[in-house]
């Protein structure tokens, strides 16, 4: 008979969901602690935001969810779903394929309802310490605190499924980004645009949610500059807002004049030299002026931070086993198993640039079968030298560290993973991936989603 392990799964976000699943499938004793009063995870929508509106204050109240208002999902509900749990087949807003956080987080209530979750997990009660007790029998303990009465509690495995869009990452390398007067803020608490009206503001970052709040402030904003790293963002004035230009990195050769633009700058009010190609961000100064690459300056009201997020796990204690420094948590056998403590510890959902909901259920069920001696793990030399052998080809490539876990969409491991439970992709699914992923490729990140539902359907 399969042993009865107690299981701890730090979170009730969509990860903490599936994983709870999938080891009540295998019998096991299942505790879920989550922080919140409700289960969702950062798909649970708080209009609050933090005192501290970069993020930097260890003392803050910590908002968890990083969710704006008007936030749609930009995959299709088709891949936000699960194997025998179809969010396409579930009717709570409008008939279209990309849908709002309101949608999800109704979908994952029904999920938990479904398979009868919700007794598993512990509301209201914050995880403070999750310690390596003996390496031998690896055990852990867990302390917790539920409303101001603390726990401790000895558990077989630990799952951590804290979610990675909590803990903003910042753009501090920018000269003079730490004394500049004025305000700024991290995406992290961004909820509406109004805060924004007849604003000038600079928006350091490229990614989905960069774009998206970009536009949603170009609606109320006097201008929007974004400003981005990436060599491959389109340099230009906004195609959709004639207040709106995304600025680039570029090489130091190409001089103001070949771009057609006033180096000295723009005064206020005046805004003619806007009309041209722009850089990313040379310095900011204490007048308020933010200088990009090629000499052109602005004079801005707000900086606004899409940079993206660390991970931040305090109550983890491993006595240096694992590690867990800015984007990256190592060393992890497949981003899941750190090589001395599996299975016993475990992390879900730490991916990033994939499919997340398709990978943390498959993640979830290679767990729980490891726990459940239904699969075996590679020794722990062979996991650990493959974790070695990741990390040395990530410097051969000029990968950075942060990089560790963007998974970069690729297929390959997804079907690895689907592999060791057993678990067979549905035909549709698998092609609508694809295809998702040549869209992304050929129309970029302001038109895939376009292109994507020309063939699939509204949104």
């Amino acid at each position: 008979m399969t042993r009865s392990l107690k299981v701890a799964v730090i979170g009730a976000g969509v990860a903490g969901l599936v994983v709870a699943r999938e080891l009540q499938r295998e019998s096991l004793q299942v505790v879920v602690f989550e922080k919140s009063h409700q289960l969702g995870g950062t798909w649970a929508y708080d209009a609050r935001v933090e005192s501290d509106l970069l993020g930097i204050d260890p003392n803050r109240d910590v908002v968890h969810s990083s969710l704006y208002k008007s936030l749609k999902t930009n995959l299709p509900r088709e891949l936000m779903s699960f194997t025998d749990f179809k969010f396409d087949e579930k009717v709570y807003g409008g008939p279209g394929m990309y849908t709002g956080h309101e949608e999800v987080l109704k979908f994952l209530n029904d999920f938990a309802r479904h398979f009868e979750l919700i007794e598993l997990i512990r509301f209201n009660t914050l995880v403070t310490r999750v310690e390596v007790v003996d390496l031998d029998i690896t055990e852990f303990v867990v302390e917790s605190n539920t409303n101001g009465v603390n726990y401790v509690e000895m558990f077989d495995a630990v799952v951590v499924c804290t979610g990675r869009n909590t803990q903003p990452r910042l753009a501090t390398d920018i000269p003079g980004i730490k004394t500049w007067p004025r305000k700024q803020m991290h995406s992290h608490n961004y909820r509406v645009p109004e805060p924004f009206r007849d604003q000038i503001v600079v928006v350091i970052g490229n990614g989905p949610s960069a774009v998206d709040i970009s536009r949603e402030i170009a609606m109320v904003a006097k201008e929007v500059h974004m400003s981005s790293r990436s060599p491959l963002v389109k340099v230009a004035k906004s195609d959709k807002f004639n207040n709106m230009w995304q600025h680039s990195k570029r090489s130091r050769s190409s001089s103001a004049q070949q771009i057609g633009i006033r180096a000295s700058g723009s005064k206020r009010g005046n805004r003619k030299a806007s009309q041209g190609i722009r850089d990313q961000i040379n310095c900011v100064s204490e007048d308020g002026w933010v200088t990009f690459q090629d000499g052109f300056s602005i004079d801005a009201d707000i900086i606004l931070h899409c940079t993206g997020y660390k991970f931040h796990l305090p109550f983890l204690r491993t006595n240096g086993i694992v590690s867990v420094e800015d984007k990256r948590i190592g060393p992890l056998y497949k981003h899941v198993f750190p090589p001395r403590l599996a299975p016993g510890l475990s992390f879900v959902g730490i991916l990033e640039r994939t499919f997340p909901f398709i990978i943390m259920e498959c993640q979830s069920r290679w767990i729980a079968h490891a726990l459940s001696a239904k699969v075996s793990l590679p020794s722990e030399d062979e996991m650990l030298s493959e974790v070695l052998k990741y990390y040395e080809e990530m410097k051969e490539k000029g990968l950075p560290e942060h990089s560790t876990h963007q998974l970069g969409f690729q297929l390959d491991y997804i079907d690895w993973m689907w592999a060791q439970t057993g678990m067979v992709m549905e035909k549709n699914i698998r092609n609508m991936i694809e295809y998702w992923i040549y869209c992304l490729m050929t129309a970029g990140i302001d038109g895939y989603m376009d292109l994507f539902s020309q063939k699939y359907g509204i949104y």
